[in-house]
């Protein structure tokens, strides 16, 4: 038995859960989510979500797990919503955005212009002495690492200074350099 898969996924208050056929969909006060599902039976009891495979098949026994976690961001992004924040570390970057509009300098010899989706809100952070940072929020894990995994990687952090873009509070892998 999957050890995730069969913990049930507490619905809070303000949010509501609705089983359709082979659909969930989780309202909230921070947005709407949907989910289909497959090979496994998801029932909502007393203020619970309970996600049920019928056989041991490895088909099931994978979905198992995924699914219950996927509900359970789901219940979380629309009660309380997810953030990311990227780092910009190396002489020069820098970062700004005008509504959903985010213009980065990355030392290229143009500014890269990203139309962020709607669902991700963004917003820049610059303050004098310290490395700019890129703050995005949204209620979707799946579309916010999508977009923060696309804008680390116009510059991936590089292993000798460590310059690029990178999440706050990631460990770099640092190499030494020429040894003289």
């Amino acid at each position: 038995m999957s050890r995730i898969g069969k913990n049930p996924v507490v619905i809070p208050a303000g949010v509501t859960v609705e089983v359709n056929g082979n659909v969930v969909t989780v309202k909230g006060k921070k947005g709407q989510l949907t989910q289909e599902f497959s090979d496994v039976s998801v029932k909502v009891e007393d203020g619970q979500v309970i996600v049920e495979r019928s056989s041991d098949h490895k088909n099931e026994r994978s979905k198992h797990g995924l699914y219950r976690a996927l509900i359970s961001n789901m219940v979380v992004g629309v009660s309380e919503g997810f953030t990311k924040d990227l780092e910009l570390v190396g002489v020069g970057y820098r970062a700004s955005n005008q509504g959903q509009k985010l213009d980065i300098a990355l030392g290229f010899s143009h500014n890269i212009v990203l139309e962020v989706v709607p669902e991700v809100t963004v917003e820049t952070v610059t303050e004098k002495g310290k490395n700019p940072i890129i703050k995005l929020s949204s209620h979707d894990k799946q579309l916010l690492g999508q977009v923060a995994a696309k804008i680390r990687g116009f510059r991936k952090p590089e292993p000798y200074k460590g310059k690029g873009v990178k999440f706050v509070g990631e460990v770099l892998r640092r190499k030494a350099g020429k040894s003289a």
